[in-house]
């Protein structure tokens, strides 16, 4: 099979994990939250030295395990099943928020139901739908170095989900970053949110258009295949 043939046959949430990945660094402590997220683990180069964090008590978790070999005792957060990388430790759930609380962690990756053009996120009310809560996500949001968040450009009404305010319950404001959708790579700053990259075969012309929020522009977009 040649590339051509192997990035056809990539799903979208794939790609999105795939440039999420570009943005860690080496010997850096992450963590993943639960959909497009969990998915980064499977795109860190085996020469960079990286430890998940999970907030049910896990730092080292590693690539989701083959099929038929899950262990049923060891899963993350969102109860999905996990591997260990070599130096992974346990421990209780109150280590494991402490580790948040003071700022441990390096980067958290998040998804998001809307994110503000000031980096704003809300995630954890589904409309119409029951939650067990918001979890996490208000802490990690708030004490990670960076947080990067991850998800699908439009919801499945076909609204832009990068909006100039949110409408629905806040998680947390001002903490975005990065934000990678299946359309584009956007940087929040100070000034406003830029376009960075355009996905593949998005334009730039395709992304303004699906863009709720103002995007601004600084020198050449790139464009991630």
């Amino acid at each position: 099979m040649g590339m051509g043939e192997v990035k056809q046959a990539e799903s979208y949430r794939e790609r999105i994990a795939r440039r999420a990945a570009q943005e860690i660094a080496d010997g850096m402590i992450i963590n993943l939250g639960i959909g497009i997220p969990t998915l980064v683990a499977d795109y860190i180069p085996k020469e960079k030295h990286v430890l998940f964090h999970a907030e049910n008590g896990i730092l080292g978790t590693g690539p989701s395990p083959a099929p038929g070999e899950e262990n049923p005792n060891l899963c993350n957060a969102g109860g999905f099943p996990v591997t260990l990388v070599r130096g992974a430790s346990f421990f209780d759930s109150t280590t494991a928020f402490g580790i948040i609380r003071r700022g441990k962690l390096d980067m958290t990756i998040l998804g998001a139901l809307e994110v503000s053009e000031r980096g704003d996120i809300a995630n954890w009310i589904v409309p119409g739908k029951r939650v067990p809560g918001m979890g996490g996500a208000m802490e990690l949001a708030q004490k990670a170095k960076k947080v990067m968040v991850l998800t699908t450009h439009l919801d499945k009404n076909g609204r832009s989900k990068i909006v100039r305010e949110c409408s629905l319950p806040l998680t947390a404001k001002a903490c975005a970053n990065l934000i990678i959708t299946d359309m584009a790579v956007m940087q929040v700053r100070s000034d406003g949110l830029y376009l960075l990259e355009v996905m593949h075969p998005y334009t730039v012309g395709d992304v303004i258009g699906a863009t709720e929020a103002e995007l601004k522009l600084d020198g050449e977009v790139g464009v991630y295949r």
